[in-house]
């Protein structure tokens, strides 16, 4: 007995103790914030508090109440003390390390040596500033010739169908030609070739500042085959930078995570090197190494670097990325070589991409070649000469003739990228007469039974660039509506000059069915500015209006639609780089529908109720958008910009008014919104988006309930946009004051999940976030969690992705629930996103 009082109170004491100990905890990074893995941690003096960190660099302690030094230490890095005081509070300290100056000179490399790889690298990595060519400001001259080689598999055909497709060899006047039938097959040939590839290439000049400060003038751009269904890749220098000299390389149009370099501090850590051959050339001794992935949920590359011996240069670069976090392809092998001017700098000369991408019924093999020359290491940059435009490409770029590019190639050409290049500027000479383009337009504008059944009526005129459309009788009918089934014919035209002006107008009519009642609209858009994304648009309509924008389940109903008709203006201008400006006017008379006839005989089915009942009215309502996004990177085309993002948020204020008394106009009101959004990396820990916004009336003198403004209920089964909506809010709430709300939301992007094994190469990904509600006009608090699994595939030749995901909420007004969900996402293949 008395021995279980002694174990008991051991016990309590132990117990006591660690109750009384408080977390240290903290993340540790290098000099560009990447997280440095598995670095060690203890307080100096005391060796036995110790830890160390995990594979994102985060680490955890537990230290009794006092004063401690504590030391953090890396292989590759100096290490750092850091003074602590443990009181009654968790301690949260982050650490940076910065790469070690150790001299290696006197390690020496042999047979002899257990890792003789690892050595070798540990030489590498500890030159790695002093002969990385992007430690240095330079010029250089560029060269990039992408190709892609399409492979579609064919139907194999009949005996009858191939003697069908043979082309007759007699001549109109009934002269047997022997030779017409293998011009034909030629023919057909030379159009399977030009439907066979893609090929790009651009001469440029680099001019590289450090990491953000890039500008590509591009000299001359030729671009064949299909302008943005291709899968080619690195067309130009400033989107992706292969630079291995880095602790972490970010190619976010490639790779879900940033790829870590094996050239690098943490890479030593993470990647397993062996020495493989060693051979002679020009006099130098080369050692060849083999890197292999350590942990599959960080390591991405496997290959080979070749590495001068006793200079420790590297010479060559070859790996591969495991498929498991590519974007689009199905593999993708990084070639480079280097020169060593003076023998103290690696000069990237060439570098060669290997990739493809394999769907049903076609494959495609593409490879990118770039060569860069004449380095000057003594560039003489003015003080404005780098901005956020960071690519420039003039109209005459795109006018070279084939000379200046037989001139300023510096790869060969394969024999069937000559011909295709033969065949597909023959083939476009001959498609740009004007005898061709009449005859291709007189067989589009040809009107057929089919088009006036069922595609619709169109007409096109190339010289002026011009078309337009007439609905067809089938889509004449609109099935669902408002009151019944309609008649709705359609018409819209468009135009466009050489300059990216454009201009549409489009108008239509329908007659209800059930009520004989007309509706319809006219409208125009125009795009005067394209480079400031400068557009002005104008519609006037009688039309159905919605009052709210409430769960799927609910937006059906009779009393959320209202009648209007209205005339609104809209002007948009990108007034100076990433600064927008959305003017928008709106006067629209508004009415019930209470009179109008349902079919109420699917009620049964689907139940529905009354419509809303008020007196007519009239609103005039004016708003603004300010919308910045600091530091946004694009590249400047002839007449257009083209936008790469930036790592800053995106800022947006939002001002409505209703004029009361203009032009007889019954609702007062000023309402005011903003926000903060925002969609960046945690190094190798995956993707996190947020966004905070919210709003308030100011004066809500005459606030109808069609110009409050909503929270939207949650859908059911459907997981919608984390980033603007909640999953688990079960009532719609309707404010004319106050609103506050929060969301975020991480992609793991596999940093978990590929820690098991095999599970890289299944591309499923976790995902997680919470999302918070604040209404005090209605004493509402909603908090939810969100967790769930998501996997990519391949959808035509778009990417699909599914999602499956658990819920959580609770809140002042509801109970604790849970749930299931599931979403479906395209990505958005001009800039390789997903919409959350």
């Amino acid at each position: 007995m008395k021995f279980n009082y002694l174990l008991l109170l051991l016990i309590v004491l132990c117990a006591n103790t660690s109750w009384s100990q408080q977390l240290v905890s903290g993340n540790i990074t290098d000099e560009f914030d990447a997280p440095i893995p598995f670095a060690k941690i203890y307080a100096k003096n005391s060796p036995g508090l110790r830890t160390v960190a995990d594979v994102d660099g985060y680490y955890e302690m537990r230290l009794d109440p006092g004063e401690y030094f504590l030391v953090y230490a890396a292989t590759g890095f100096d290490s750092r003390e850091a003074y602590i005081t443990v009181k009654s509070a968790t301690i949260e300290k982050n650490i940076q390390l910065f790469p070690s100056s150790l001299d290696f000179e006197e390690v020496e490399v042999s047979a002899k040596k257990s890792n003789p790889g690892r050595e070798i690298m540990l030489k590498v990595v500890a030159k790695r500033d002093e002969i990385n060519q992007w430690n240095r400001p330079y010029t250089v001259q560029g060269y990039i010739r992408a190709t892609e080689k399409i492979d579609r598999k064919v139907k194999k055909k009949s005996k009858n169908e191939v003697k069908d497709e043979e082309p007759e060899n007699t001549a109109p006047d009934g002269i047997e030609d022997p030779f017409a039938a293998e011009q034909a097959q030629k023919e057909k040939e030379l159009e399977k070739l030009a439907n066979s590839m893609n090929l790009v290439e651009s001469d440029f000049t680099l001019h590289y500042g450090d990491r953000n400060h890039v500008k590509e003038i591009r000299n001359a751009y030729e671009q064949r085959g299909q302008k943005r269904r291709n899968h080619l890749y690195y067309t130009t220098t400033v989107k992706s930078n292969f630079n291995f000299f880095e602790n972490m390389m970010q190619l976010d149009d490639l790779h879900q995570t940033p790829v870590m370099s094996p050239i690098s501090g943490p890479g030593i850590l993470s990647y397993k090197y062996r020495l493989v051959d060693q051979y002679e050339e020009n006099g130098r001794k080369i050692h060849k190494i083999k890197i292999i992935p350590r942990y599959s949920s960080t390591s991405t590359l496997e290959g080979h670097i070749y590495v001068v011996d006793s200079l420790w240069l590297v010479q060559k670069i070859d790996v591969k990325m495991e498929k498991g976090n590519l974007l689009i392809y199905d593999y993708f092998q990084i070639e480079q070589d280097f020169d060593h001017p003076g023998d103290s700098l690696c000069l990237l000369t060439k570098q060669t991409l290997t990739y493809g991408v394999k769907y049903k019924k076609e494959e495609s093999n593409c490879s990118t070649v770039a060569t860069f020359t004449d380095y000057n290491f003594q560039p003489n940059f003015g003080r404005k000469f780098f901005s956020n435009e960071v690519a420039v490409t003039e109209q005459e770029a795109y006018d070279k003739d084939t000379s200046y590019w037989a001139q300023k190639r510096t790869t060969e050409l394969t024999l069937e990228e000559r011909q295709y290049i033969i065949t597909k500027d023959s083939i476009h000479d001959a498609h740009n007469r004007k005898e061709y383009l009449d005859s291709v337009d007189a067989v589009f504008n040809k009107i057929t039974v089919l088009k006036v059944l069922w595609w619709g009526i169109e007409h096109r005129n190339r010289a002026k660039k011009n078309q337009w459309y007439l609905s067809s009788l089938a889509g004449l009918i609109e099935p669902i509506s408002i009151g019944g089934p309609r008649v709705n014919p359609g018409f819209f035209f468009f135009k466009k000059w050489d300059n990216e002006q454009i201009v549409t107008t489009d108008f239509d009519l329908s007659v209800g069915v059930l009520n004989a009642d007309l509706r319809g609209g006219a409208s125009v858009f125009y795009r005067y500015q394209p480079f400031h994304f400068g557009s002005v648009g104008a519609r006037f309509s009688h039309r159905i209006g919605v009052i709210r924008n409430d769960a799927f389940t609910q937006i059906y109903k009779r009393d959320n639609f209202f009648e209007v008709t209205d005339l609104a203006i809209q002007h948009n201008y990108e007034l100076f780089n990433g600064f927008y400006v959305n003017n928008y006017f709106n006067f629209a008379e508004r009415r019930s529908i209470s009179n109008y006839k349902f079919m109420e005989a699917i009620d049964e089915l689907l139940p529905n109720n009354d419509p809303t009942e008020f007196q007519p009215y009239q609103a005039f309502r004016t708003s603004m958008t300010i919308e910045y996004v600091p530091n946004q990177k694009y590249m400047r085309e002839p007449n257009r910009k083209v936008i790469l993002g930036s790592k800053w948020p995106t800022f947006y204020v939002y001002y409505e008014k209703g004029i009361k008394d203009l032009f007889g106009s019954d609702i007062d009101f000023d309402y005011i919104a903003g926000g903060v959004r925002q969609t960046f990396k945690i190094a190798t820990l995956g993707t996190s988006s947020y966004h905070v916004r919210g709003g308030s009336f100011v004066n809500n003198n005459i606030v109808p309930n069609i110009d409050q403004k909503f929270q939207r209920r949650s859908d059911p089964f459907f997981f919608t946009n984390p980033l603007n909506s909640f999953q688990s809010l079960d009532s719609l709430l309707p404010t004319d004051r106050f609103y506050l709300e929060a969301h975020y939301f991480h992609h793991d992007n596999g940093a978990i999940i590929n820690k098991i094994p095999f599970m890289k190469k299944t591309r499923i990904g976790l995902v997680g976030g919470a999302s918070y509600l604040y209404v005090p006009e209605h004493n509402w608090q909603h908090y939810e969690f969100v967790a769930g699994l998501e996997r990519t595939f391949k959808f035509s030749k778009r990417r699909l992705r599914l999602g499956i995901y658990g819920t959580f909420a609770q809140g002042n007004q509801m109970k604790s629930r849970f749930g299931w969900k599931v979403s479906f996402a395209i990505m958005d293949d001009r800039d390789m996103q997903w919409n959350f």
